[in-house]
């Protein structure tokens, strides 16, 4: 009772408030039931670019656990241990992940994580995550006091990190790329599918170019490519291969962007333009699309035009999809690869797995 007492002195000024507020009574009404957690993406190793910020968060994270452990014993003592703990799953790096869902007093919520930072650290635990949807935004400010930083966000949650060890974080780093596709489609008259755009840079400048689009979470790329020129032009198409790709860097808010040049071959000819998005659209002769001066001028556009040609009338050969399965999951995904040439090499058809 005399180190309760004496840990209660030297609280905050707040802090008594703490204490009458986790009483087992009030803990009682105020602890939420039900919360689910989700998996976090893999560790991955320290990055030399973000030394300096992750620095900065380090050191922020430290002086912070320092108040907050010494505030989370004199809670925990104060109110006899009744605090309890932020449940919370761990994941495969030796962290834990919390998703809060159901709304919870702000000042609880703190007490709760301040202790619960206390407990993960006496076990060794590295990386902490917390996942607040928008509807429980009242508690970031209690997070972010505690040393936590935004590692990303989407529509409808934030999500949270936090570094346990006196040592620079090793937790991977938000998604760096954003991808996108242009497609290259051909009939047997040798026109090409062409748009004009009612948005963007061209907007307004009577350039026509390929149906281009971004891949949306969860896509695949060939899945993708067939749904925008759908989209764009109403045209059905069938996937036949990636050509090639492009890499660049500060692009769609400051992030890197990985462009996929595919060949589809058309199913329909009867276009039928996306009103929201797409001023014109038309099958183009191969000779007049390469005319202008536009595509004389850029380089990417030039280029996905030599090599849709290429495909068409030479020995050119790109990525094709084949299914394969994980060592670790039961779930498939789409490996691309030069299967002609391989076949060649090997002296063998590849054969795709589709059970």
């Amino acid at each position: 009772m005399a180190s309760a007492a004496a840990a209660a002195r030297s609280l905050p000024t707040r802090a008594p408030l703490l204490i009458r507020l986790l009483s087992p009574r009030r803990l009682a009404a105020r602890t939420p039931r039900r919360f689910r957690c989700c998996c976090s993406a893999p560790a991955q190793p320290h990055r030399p670019g973000g030394r300096r910020l992750r620095g900065e968060l380090r050191s922020r994270a430290m002086s912070n656990s320092t108040n907050s452990t010494v505030l989370a014993e004199s809670v925990v003592a104060g109110s006899r241990g009744d605090v309890e703990l932020l449940p919370f799953v761990n994941d495969k790096h030796g962290g834990v992940i919390v998703e809060m869902t159901t709304p919870m007093d702000p000042q609880l919520f703190s007490a709760s994580l301040k202790a619960s930072l206390l407990k993960w650290r006496e076990q060794g635990i590295r990386g902490v995550w917390i996942k607040l949807p928008i509807s429980l935004a009242n508690l970031i400010q209690h997070a972010v006091e505690e040393g936590f930083w935004y590692h990303h966000a989407e529509e409808t949650y934030l999500m949270l990190a936090y570094w346990l060890p006196a040592t620079t974080h090793t937790l991977p780093v938000n998604a760096t790329h954003r991808v996108g596709v242009g497609a290259f489609v051909m009939n047997d008259k040798r026109e090409v599918l062409a748009v004009q755009e009612k948005s963007g840079v061209l907007r307004g400048l009577g350039v026509w170019k390929f149906p281009t689009g971004v891949v949306e979470p969860g896509e695949d790329i060939n899945i993708g490519a067939v749904r925008e020129v759908k989209e764009e032009t109403g045209i059905d198409t069938e996937f036949v291969e990636v050509l090639a790709f492009r890499q660049s860097h500060k692009a769609f808010f400051d992030k890197s962007d990985l462009f996929f040049v595919c060949m589809l071959r058309p199913l329909s000819f009867d276009i039928t333009k996306q009103e929201s998005e797409i001023e014109a659209a038309q099958w183009m002769p191969v000779e007049e699309f390469a005319a202008q001066p536009f595509v004389k001028k850029h380089e990417l556009v030039k280029y996905i035009l030599d090599i849709g040609l290429a495909k068409v009338d030479k020995d050119y050969a790109g990525f094709s999809p084949i299914l394969i399965k994980s060592a670790f999951t039961d779930k498939k995904s789409f490996f691309y690869m030069n299967r002609r040439d391989l076949d060649k090499a090997s002296g063998s058809s590849t054969t795709q797995q589709n059970d």
